[in-house]
C-alpha cells in the first residue's frame, strides 16, 4: 500500500465519526424544537437519511462528486469503484496522504446530514414515504453535483504539477472550506422551497406549536458542537496547524454567535432563552463553516456576533413574509451560511491560509467578495429551482402532505404508529401501564 501518514489518517477517521455523530445531534435539536405529537416522525427524517444517502454514496454518489469526467459541473456518472481503490491514497487537487476510503467516508458523512436539514422546514406535514423518495433524488441531483462544484479541486497528475477536472466553483477560486455552500447554502434553500410547496401547518399563527422539549433542543446542540469540530477541523484532511485554526475558530465564532443572539433576545424580548443560546450556538457553526480556515479567531469573533444576531432577526421572516418554515432552517442555514459565505470576503487573511486571498479589511480588494457572493447565489439559485423542480414532481405523483385530520391528531401515530411517550395517569405510563391493564 502507498505510504500514508497514520496520524493524519487517525484524525480524518476521527472527523468522520464525529461528522456522522452529528446527524443523530440534528434529531434531537428537531426532535426536541416540535411538538410531542411529531418527534418519532421529526427525528426518523433525520435518521433515515443515514440509510438512504449511504447506499447512494456507495453505488454512485462519491463517482458524481469526486471524480474527474472532464466536466466541471458533474463527476463519472457510473457505479462506484471504491472497491478497487483500497490500496490507492485520495487524490483531490493534490496526492494526499490518506487512503481514499478514509476520505470518502469522511466526505460521505457530508451527504448524509445535508438533506436531513431541510427536514426541519417541512415538520408535522410531510408523508413519509414521499421523504424518502425526496432525499434520494435530491441527493442525486442536487447535492453530487453541487460538491462536485465546491469541494472537488481536480485529479492531480502523479508530480503534481497538473491538475485537471476541478469543480466550477473550486476551480473558478471560491473560499468554502467546509460546507458553507454545498451544506448550509444547498440546504437552507432546499428547505425554502420546500416550505413554499407544502404550505402552512394546520393551526401556524393561530395556535401555540412551541418546542415540547427545550433539554432535548440542548442535548442536540451540544452533540452539534462537538461533532462540528470533525466537521470544520477534519475538513484539514490532516493533523496540523490549519486543522488547529479551523477548531480554534469554530469555538470561538459559536460561543460568540450564542452571545450575540441572545443580546438581541435579551434587547427585543426582555428575556434570553435556552432555544436562543442553542439557535445561537447553531447560527455561529453555520456561518464559521465556509470560514474557519481562512480567518483570524479576532474575525472569528465579529463573525460569529454578526451571524447570531442576523440569524435571531432572519427567523422572524417566516411571519413577515407568511410561508412556514416550522424550525427555521431558512433563518439559520440559509441566511447564516450566506453571512459566513460572503464574511470572508471581508475577514479573510492570507497570513493564516497563504491558499487563500486578503478580504477588504486585510487589505484585499473586492475580488473576493465577488467571488463568494458568486459561489453562495449561484448554489441558492441552483437548489431551489431544482428542489421546487423535485417536489413539485412528487406533489403530483406520490403526494407531499399528509391530510388535514391525520396532521391535526398527529403524524407520529398516522404514519408511524408510534408515540414518543406513552403515559397512563393511573400507573405511569410505558410498557408496566399496559401490563397493568391486562392484569386488571
Amino acid at each position: 500500500m502507498p505510504q500514508t501518514f497514520s496520524g493524519d489518517t487517525a484524525w480524518v477517521l476521527a472527523s468522520t465519526a464525529l461528522v456522522l455523530l452529528m446527524t443523530p445531534g440534528l434529531a434531537f435539536f428537531y426532535g426536541g424544537m416540535v411538538r410531542a405529537k411529531s418527534v418519532i416522525n421529526m427525528m426518523l427524517m433525520s435518521m433515515s437519511a443515514i440509510g438512504i444517502v449511504t447506499v447512494l454514496w456507495v453505488a454512485y454518489g462519491y463517482s458524481l462528486a469526486f471524480t474527474d469526467s472532464g466536466s466541471k459541473w458533474i463527476g463519472k456518472i457510473a457505479p462506484s469503484h471504491l472497491g478497487s481503490l483500497v490500496n490507492d491514497l485520495a487524490n483531490n487537487g493534490a496526492k494526499l496522504a490518506i487512503p481514499v476510503l478514509v476520505f470518502s467516508a469522511f466526505q460521505l458523512m457530508f451527504a448524509v446530514i445535508t438533506p436531513a436539514l431541510i427536514s426541519g422546514s417541512i415538520a408535522d406535514r410531510t408523508k413519509f414515504v414521499s421523504w424518502v423518495v425526496f432525499v434520494a433524488i435530491w441527493v442525486t441531483v442536487v447535492y453530487f453535483p453541487v460538491a462536485h462544484w465546491v469541494f472537488y479541486f481536480g485529479n492531480a497528475s502523479a508530480d503534481g504539477k497538473t491538475i485537471t477536472g476541478a469543480g466550477w466553483l473550486a476551480g473558478l477560486g471560491v473560499e468554502d472550506f467546509a460546507g458553507g455552500t454545498a451544506v448550509h447554502i444547498n440546504a437552507g434553500a432546499a428547505a425554502l422551497a420546500m416550505a413554499l410547496l407544502l404550505g402552512r401547518r394546520v393551526g401556524f399563527r393561530k395556535e401555540p406549536m412551541r418546542p415540547h422539549s427545550i433539554p432535548l433542543v440542548m442535548i442536540g446542540a451540544g452533540l452539534l458542537w462537538f461533532g462540528w469540530f470533525g466537521f470544520n477541523a477534519g475538513s484539514a484532511l490532516s493533523a496540523n496547524g490549519l486543522a488547529g485554526l479551523a477548531f480554534m475558530n469554530t469555538q470561538v465564532a459559536t460561543a460568540a454567535a450564542l452571545a450575540g443572539w441572545l443580546i438581541v433576545e435579551r434587547l427585543r424580548d426582555g428575556h434570553a432563552t435556552g432555544l436562543g443560546a442553542a439557535s445561537g450556538a447553531v447560527a455561529g457553526l453555520v456561518a464559521i463553516t465556509p470560514a474557519c480556515a481562512f480567518v483570524t479567531p479576532t474575525g472569528s469573533v465579529f463573525i460569529g456576533l454578526i451571524a447570531g444576531a442576523i440569524c435571531a432577526y432572519a427567523v422572524g421572516l417566516k411571519y413577515r413574509f407568511n410561508f412556514d418554515d416550522s424550525l427555521d432552517v431558512v433563518g439559520v442555514h440559509l441566511v447564516g451560511g450566506i453571512v459566513g459565505t460572503l464574511s470572508i470576503g471581508f475577514f479573510g487573511a492570507k497570513a493564516v491560509n497563504s491558499v487563500g486571498l486578503n478580504g477588504l479589511f486585510y487589505g484585499g480588494d473586492l475580488t473576493l467578495l465577488r467571488l463568494q457572493a458568486t459561489g453562495a447565489f449561484a448554489v441558492l439559485a441552483f437548489s431551489f429551482v431544482m428542489t421546487l423542480i423535485i417536489g413539485k414532481l412528487i406533489d403530483l405523483t406520490l403526494g407531499l402532505r399528509i391530510d388535514r385530520d391525520a396532521e391535526v391528531e398527529g403524524i407520529d401515530s398516522t404514519e408511524h404508529a408510534e408515540t414518543a411517550y406513552e403515559l397512563d395517569t393511573r400507573t405511569g405510563g410505558g410498557i408496566f401501564a399496559s401490563a397493568s391493564s391486562k392484569e386488571a
